[in-house]
């Protein structure tokens, strides 16, 4: 069954370095890509908006990363609640200020 990963980006898919870009975090960027490949559904969950998030958006994908939604709820899960909260609804969470994750993610590169 697929689930929803909301990709954080300053700090997890780069290097804090806001507003620019940092360098890439490739383990990160790896397990997106995996993440995808195997069915997952992907939500880029960042602060930034306007021209930073543009220049995310098309930063993650010149890294190979597509994502199901940017900032927002995934199409079934609007339908599912008949709303569009605030907050993203996932499955996981992955943000550098994120606690006890990382041997959660580990395992997934494996």
């Amino acid at each position: 069954m697929s689930k929803i990963y909301a990709f954080d980006f300053d700090g997890t898919l780069c290097q804090e370095a806001y507003p620019g870009i940092g360098r890439p975090n490739r383990r990160m960027i790896h397990l997106a890509k995996k993440l995808k490949r195997n069915g997952h559904k992907l939500i880029l969950w960042t602060c930034r908006c306007g021209q930073p998030l543009e220049e995310a958006i098309a930063w993650c994908k010149l890294q190979g990363i597509t994502f199901d939604a940017i900032n927002s709820n995934l199409p079934e899960t609007l339908q599912k609640y008949g709303t569009d909260s605030r907050k993203v609804t996932a499955d996981y969470y992955i943000d550098d200020k994120g606690v006890g994750t990382l041997p959660i993610l580990l395992s997934l590169l494996l």
